[in-house]
């Protein structure tokens, strides 16, 4: 059994779902490992990651307003508000969704289905630059 460690860096240009999938499926096919477990891990906590369609685009637009729907910004309505009217809204979106995904690792690909895509959800409306770290598991 192998592991091995990686450490990936998004740059997002604002709010938005970012796709992810290429540099992740181009370093679990570098690492060799054939048959395992990814494990993507956010290291941040107004960003997440989601496993969504990748076909249609309108998805992931609907699915930004709906969580503009559901985790409004409103001046007022949060106390914590440090960095902005998105700070708090941003830390709730990212506990609502994911800050870690565990994936089967098949014939060295991750066992995604035909139309699942690995997204970055940045929840920040100014750009970050955001890390996730990659950790696989296997033979």
């Amino acid at each position: 059994m192998r592991q091995e460690l990686h450490s990936l860096q998004v740059t997002t240009r604002g709010k938005g779902l970012v796709p992810i999938d290429r540099p992740v499926l181009d370093w679990v096919g570098q690492s060799g490992i054939e048959t395992g477990l990814l494990t993507l891990w956010c290291r941040h906590t107004s960003a997440s990651l989601v496993v969504q369609e990748n076909a249609d685009p309108t998805v992931r637009t609907d699915i930004e307003r709906y969580f503009e729907t559901l985790v409004p910004e409103q001046p007022g309505r949060y106390i914590h508000d440090d960095e902005g009217p998105d700070d708090m809204p941003a830390h709730l979106r990212a506990m609502l969704t994911n800050t870690q995904l565990s994936i089967p690792v098949a014939d060295g690909r991750p066992v995604l289905g035909m139309w699942q895509g690995l997204y970055l959800f940045e929840h920040r409306a100014r750009p970050h630059r955001r890390e996730i770290v990659l950790h696989l598991i296997g033979d």
